[in-house]
């Protein structure tokens, strides 16, 4: 089987993927809109480590899927893509943490430093190994790169639902205290 049509046999996965994460990007929007509202922003570095990387991660996986659909004429092209792409979020995830620690706007908890910080650093880890291994053999990796691209996604659902709640439970507490 030739190297582009193993690409080909992944369109429909990276449709409904991509779409997805546009879709949720666009919601992510609403979410910051409700943060401004609410006076729920405290600083830019809490924003930067809470919110800005949901976007990042719901855009990452929209790029995933534009590269795994690019009409490659085989798949040594995407693995540079997508290996380029996961070590360019491993170093965001890192910078990530950096914000994280720094900010004082909000106290994370066990979960939200592995919501947060651990699982988009796994899963940009997994993205530029899949990209890697997409080099050797171009079918399994495949499956590596679209878990990744799954992990980042769900991973993003979470921490905008997090994050949603958060505020909607602090600007209700904020409005019974005034």
């Amino acid at each position: 089987m030739a190297e582009s049509s193993i690409l080909k046999q992944w369109t429909d996965f990276y449709v409904i993927v991509g779409s997805s994460a546009g879709a949720l990007t666009g919601l992510q929007f609403v979410a910051i809109a409700l943060i401004a509202e609410s006076e729920g922003a405290r600083s830019m570095t809490a924003i930067r480590a809470f919110a800005t990387p949901t976007i990042v991660h719901f855009c990452l996986v929209l790029l995933i899927s534009a590269i795994v659909s690019a009409p490659w004429s085989g798949t040594s092209s995407a693995a540079v893509c997508l290996a380029i792409c996961g070590a360019g979020g491993v170093a965001y995830a890192v910078r990530v943490i950096s914000h994280a620690r720094r900010q004082s706007g909000y106290a994370p908890d066990f979960g939200d430093w592995i919501w947060y910080t651990a699982l988009p650093l796994t899963g940009y880890a997994t993205l530029f190994t899949g990209g890697l291994l997409l080099f050797w053999d171009p079918r399994w990796p495949l499956f590596v790169v679209a878990a990744a691209a799954l992990g980042l996604l769900f991973n993003g659902i979470h921490n905008a639902w997090d994050s949603v709640t958060y505020i909607a439970i602090n600007h209700n507490r904020h409005k019974r205290e005034k």
